[in-house]
């Protein structure tokens, strides 16, 4: 999962029952320099809603539970996808990049997202009850010499929008009028995946262009493209346009089940991925490993 996810406590009773788990909580405290996991396991949520505090913090998570999965004998995955922030975590899973790595780019991703606009310029809201064509018309309406586009296309009738906020208020009066059933702003510190970004983008670039990447052990699916990435070169590339584009969410789901994947596993804090999974594709197998019970059902389900 991505940001939005994150709520004090996630993560704690794996790392309590998991040596795997509780050994990415180190890895993470270390890396990082400061205590993460207490952030995680006690809050207090004014920190932990920090996105240079959040994104570290879930992908923690969702590495935690992956490790925990894999050290019972779960997997090994086919192929790997994350919403947003939650390609980092693929990335991982997929041995792209060292969880090290991924831990302290996310800090600076976070913190450089957060930076590039200032508080209260820009805006996100979801769109609901329209689908994508119409939404881009309600952006283009909407513009005004200002930047307002399609962010995350998540699943059937379910489109988020962001840039300036004015530009993003007219886009969801203009969604309205053309038939939209809500448009509903979202508590944000940013507008991410829109041009407003472009800041951010280039100071990620210059941090990834440090990191060490290898060609992934498995496809890895990327939001830019909604397709896979099989080489080191086009995993840190996509992660670069990832900022300034929008997540495919919903076409990235359908390409993952065409080529034949049919059974979904979200690791991270909540289950936003796997409603919205089934929304794309009933058919799909989905399951959640957010805490130790999510952990032995998704295992007891996989198994049986």
């Amino acid at each position: 999962p991505g940001q939005g996810s994150q709520y004090p406590g996630m993560g704690k009773d794996l790392a309590a029952t998991e040596s795997a788990a509780a050994g990415v909580f180190r890895a993470a405290d270390e890396a990082l320099g400061f205590e993460l996991s207490e952030l995680c396991f006690e809050g207090p949520e004014s920190e932990l809603v920090r996105t240079e505090i959040t994104q570290p913090a879930i992908l923690t998570v969702a590495i935690a539970a992956f490790k925990a999965f894999e050290a019972l004998g779960g997997g090994p995955p086919v192929a790997a996808a994350g919403h947003s922030l939650g390609e980092y975590a693929a990335h991982v899973a997929a041995k792209t990049m060292s969880f090290d790595d991924a831990v302290r780019t996310v800090r600076e991703r976070g913190r450089f997202m957060q930076e590039a606009v200032p508080e209260g310029a820009g805006a996100m809201a979801a769109v609901l009850g329209l689908d994508r064509p119409a939404v881009v018309r309600a952006c283009a309406q909407a513009e005004e010499g200002q930047v307002v586009s399609c962010a995350n296309a998540n699943g059937p009738g379910q489109i988020v929008i962001a840039g300036h906020a004015a530009a993003v208020k007219r886009a969801c009066e203009a969604a309205l009028a053309a038939g939209a059933s809500r448009a509903i702003p979202l508590q944000v510190s940013a507008p991410f995946h829109c041009a407003l970004m472009e800041p951010a983008a280039r100071r990620l670039a210059v941090v990834l262009a440090s990191v060490t990447f290898c060609d992934p052990s498995i496809p890895v699916y990327t939001n830019v493209d909604a397709g896979p990435v099989a080489t080191a070169a086009a995993s840190r590339d996509a992660l670069v346009r990832q900022v300034v584009s929008p997540v495919r969410w919903e076409e990235e789901v359908l390409r993952m089940a065409n080529d034949g994947i049919d059974t979904f596993v979200e690791f991270g804090p909540g289950r936003v991925l796997a409603g919205l999974v089934r929304r794309i594709r009933k058919d799909l197998r989905v399951f959640s490993v957010s805490d130790a019970p999510g952990l032995a059902a998704t295992l007891q389900a996989l198994r049986s």
